[in-house]
């Protein structure tokens, strides 16, 4: 178990690594961000100035051996817009997109996984084609277009919900269900096909054979044996909606991590682009790893390819 985790440690690092490689050089094509925070009347040796001093003037290797030394204290400079330090402007929005995140996960599972049963129990019926046809749905139908249609039923027309903004329950109630629409219309198709792999299985015809209820078979026996596939797809979207909501938190007005990494693309903020790339690969992966340990407990077989 040691050496797994050691290992699945490194793994992390490394990805990590080649992210922040790859974003620091990649953001630095999208032009010079001294220009943005400049009055257009400036004299070519105040920008000088200016650029000396932020350090842009340094050949390229310089810059990166700069913020990798940096990086690796967890110090990635001053955000060029906002003069504060990085990291923690990253570390103050993400709170909102994890809570943003959870509430849609929560809302994602309380619709998949009850469809997903059902229709794989009643394989055939108008149940499954209701409950596939909202699955395929809800994964044809654009992110961006669902926020904005009930953006202007539910706000602008009926006047029940607010248009954006982070405050009581209600201003939650629109941005779950288009971050959660998408992930539970995947989850539930998943969730019918797992179940309807496991319910011809021999520990299922045993069970039924044994004169237990239909509903302690489905739970019991066929969905913990149908769990693997639909925990590894909830490990990736749990990791997914740190990056998913972007579009989510920008229509409505979000005040999370999503939204501030899209703000300090469009000003060439490289600090604070780095942060967000690094607290978001280190999520990811992280959560990777904790679905990993998790299957140990759902397939004793994992278990102990783990121990070994």
């Amino acid at each position: 178990m040691r050496a797994y985790l050691v290992s699945r440690l490194a793994q992390t690092a490394l990805v990590v690594f080649l992210s922040l490689t790859a974003v620091f050089f990649l953001v630095r094509l999208t032009g010079d961000p001294v220009l943005l925070f400049l009055p257009m009347d400036i004299q070519a040796k105040d920008v000088n100035e200016f650029r000396q001093r932020l350090g842009f003037n340094d050949p390229l290797p310089v810059q990166y051996g700069r913020f990798l030394s940096g990086a690796a204290r967890g110090d990635f400079g001053e955000s060029l817009r906002y003069r504060r330090d990085a990291m923690r402007l990253v570390l103050e929005r993400l709170p909102a997109t994890l809570e943003l995140g959870l509430a849609a996960l929560l809302l994602a599972f309380s619709i998949s996984i009850p469809i997903g049963i059902l229709s794989a129990t009643h394989r055939g019926t108008l149940v499954d084609y209701l409950g596939m046809g909202g699955a395929v749905l809800g994964q044809a139908i654009p992110g961006f277009w669902l926020g904005l249609m009930l953006i202007y039923f539910f706000s602008v027309r009926l006047h029940w919900l607010p248009t954006g903004g982070m405050g009581g329950p209600t201003h939650f109630v629109m941005p779950c269900i288009v971050l959660a629409s998408f992930y539970a219309a995947r989850m539930a198709r998943l969730t019918r096909s797992s179940v309807l792999d496991v319910l011809g299985a021999e520990f299922v015809l045993t069970a039924r054979a044994k004169g237990l209820a239909e509903r302690i078979v489905i739970v019991k026996h066929a969905l913990k044996n149908a769990a693997i596939p639909i925990v590894t797809l909830a490990g990736l979207e749990t990791g997914q909606l740190l990056g998913g909501a972007v579009i989510t938190e920008t229509i409505f007005a979000w005040p999370g991590l999503g939204r501030l990494t899209v703000q300090a693309l469009l000003n060439r903020d490289f600090p604070v682009v780095l942060a967000a790339v690094f607290v978001i690969s280190v999520t990811y992966t992280l959560i990777n790893l904790g679905v990993d340990l998790l299957y140990g407990w759902l397939d004793p077989r994992t278990r102990r390819e783990v121990a070994a």
